[in-house]
């Protein structure tokens, strides 16, 4: 094996299950989130070579797995029905494993530009000036997008916490 092929397996190795949490989020299924993550890490592959600054490599695979999420979204590809079953209208504690799943599958139904701000600003702890950068728009934008996405989901999950006191603010 090559020096080039064991510092990209070595890459992989690190960083790959990070990234498949992140694109976890974006598309909520663990099956959609391994293919997102190797076709980012095949773009990546390509032009391995031609990276200099090994620094910054996380934010460039990041940036190719937010593309590539939202170039598949507008070609239609991926597109599946979301049903939420009976059991997510049921009211969990906030921090327990069913409050989990209820917040994505709500992740879910925000649309993909919002959903990728928010799984950004919110998950990786990105700044909104990052956040920006990655997804090549204005900050603001990125606030508004972010502000959309988290008032759809307190409507989306709003009568469920509701019981409980948790709604709307």
């Amino acid at each position: 094996m090559s020096d080039r092929d064991t510092a990209f397996a070595e890459y992989f190795a690190a960083r790959s299950g990070a990234m498949r949490g992140t694109a976890y989020l974006l598309c909520g299924d663990w099956h959609r989130a391994e293919d997102l993550v190797q076709t980012a890490f095949v773009k990546l592959y390509r032009v391995w070579n031609r990276i200099s600054r090994h620094e910054v490599l996380d934010s460039y695979v990041r940036q190719i797995l937010i593309r590539t999420f939202l170039d598949e979204r507008r070609r239609g590809w991926w597109r599946r029905e979301r049903v939420v079953g009976e059991d997510a209208e049921q009211v969990a504690p906030p921090d327990s494993p069913e409050s989990r799943l209820l917040l994505l599958q709500a992740l879910a139904c925000v649309a993909p530009r919002q959903r990728a701000v928010l799984v950004l600003r919110y998950w990786e702890d990105l700044s909104v000036e990052d956040v920006a950068a990655l997804l090549e728009c204005s900050p603001g934008t990125v606030k508004s997008q972010a502000a959309r996405g988290l008032d759809t989901l307190r409507g989306l999950l709003a009568p469920t916490y509701s019981e409980i006191g948790m709604g709307e603010r």
